[in-house]
């Protein structure tokens, strides 16, 4: 029961963190491309209100004419729209996710004992410490380059190199699965506290001071623009994490920390290219250095052999079956049998092992992500006899 229960909590956090993360990047993005499509206004009556930028577009059968204010209106209206709980909700939802799915199952989820021997207490508190120290190292990088007009390169480089150093760490201290995702959760971690401790508290305090009728002060405008700004290029590398532990050809993979930090890169310059075509600048060499590196990390990491035809195999007999059996025996029933169903897949007779063999054949052969973090060792010669069995029928008799 505990295990059913564990499965529905996977699969609604699952749900509300994708619709949740679906609603922040959909905000952020659309206003990167906002910022980036804003053209100086012609008309003396928006220039004299502090007009810096408008736009004119069309959607949805109506027109919109968004503006925006170098610092602020002269006259503040009473109701504003605040862009914060679409951060926050799927920060929460996110670290539901990660507690209810990996943390609560560190053993399982966390240790790799061929990576690194340790127990689910130092494990999971190891985790945590990735998600708080990677914003404290982030901020103190932003506050110490300052936001001088060198300050945006010295502090992507600082942070390529710290999320770099992240990624090995990470990838030498956890199973693969759980590195990548606990790398992406440090990113999206500091995502979510650039937008609750620097975006909004400086949005807050220009309200109060136009409020108040006091001057505004610029900087709470240029930091919340240089951590949004930052957040976009966070933002596909974060996604790339979060899908990277259906694919255990990703995670599993010698070096596995490089496959990591390439792919991210290859995220962040594709963003590159189209944050630059928003201000109507087009550079094919961003996305092109983005494809290069998808295509070297797939040609470094493809198993060999994978262009030589397979050679014709003859049909499984009745001890080719039984050595079937044998596998799932050794490999597959400590946790999923009569007593321990995990995901309520049972393969202890031949007839439940028949009635599965889809699965087996996606999870064990395919993906590769069973058995988990291959904690009973099944050998790649064990893989290729489960994908005989399952190409000529799944017999099991």
């Amino acid at each position: 029961m505990e295990a059913y229960i564990l499965d529905w909590a996977n699969l609604l956090l699952r749900w509300l963190h994708i619709i949740t993360g679906i609603a922040w990047i959909g905000s952020s993005f659309y206003f990167v491309w906002l910022d980036n499509s804003l053209m100086k206004p012609q008309d003396p009556e928006l220039i004299e209100k502090g007009v810096s930028g408008e736009l004119w577009a069309v959607h949805g059968g109506g027109f919109y004419n968004p503006q925006k204010y170098l610092v602020a209106p002269k006259r503040l209206p009473e109701h504003l729209h605040w862009f914060y709980w679409e951060s926050y909700s799927t920060w929460m939802s996110g670290f539901a996710l990660l507690v209810a799915l990996y943390l609560f199952n560190a053993r399982t989820y966390l240790i790799d004992r061929s990576v690194f021997d340790w127990g689910p207490v130092a494990a999971v508190v190891a985790a945590l410490c990735f998600l708080v120290v990677g914003w404290l190292v982030y901020d103190i990088i932003c506050r110490v380059a300052g936001t001088d007009e060198r300050a945006d390169r010295k502090v992507g480089i600082a942070v390529a190199l710290f999320v770099a150093a992240s990624a090995w760490l990470a990838c030498h201290l956890f199973a693969g699965r759980a590195a990548f995702l606990i790398v992406g959760a440090m990113i999206a971690t500091i995502m979510s506290a650039n937008v609750l401790m620097v975006i909004i508290p400086g949005q807050r305090k220009v309200v109060a001071a136009m409020r108040a009728g006091e001057p505004v002060d610029p900087i709470h405008g240029k930091l919340g623009k240089q951590r949004s700004v930052h957040n976009t290029y966070f933002t596909l590398p974060v996604l790339f994490a979060m899908l990277s532990n259906h694919y255990s050809m990703v995670y599993s993979a010698p070096h596995n920390w490089v496959v990591l930090i390439a792919m991210m890169l290859a995220g962040a310059l594709i963003r590159q290219f189209f944050v630059l075509r928003h201000r109507g600048i087009t550079n094919p060499w961003y996305p092109a250095a983005g494809i290069a590196l998808l295509l070297g990390v797939a040609v470094a990491i493809a198993p060999p052999g994978l262009d030589k035809a397979a050679a014709p195999s003859a049909p499984l007999g009745a001890q080719d079956i039984g050595q079937v059996r044998q596998v799932v025996a050794q490999r597959c029933l400590a946790c999923h049998n009569a007593q321990l169903a995990n995901k309520g897949i049972q393969l202890q007779t031949p007839e439940l092992l028949k009635s599965h063999a889809q699965a087996i054949y996606q999870q064990a052969v395919v993906q590769k992500t069973m058995p988990l973090n291959n904690a009973t060792g099944m050998t790649d010669d064990e893989r290729a006899l489960l994908a005989r069995w399952f190409q000529e029928g799944a017999p099991v008799h």
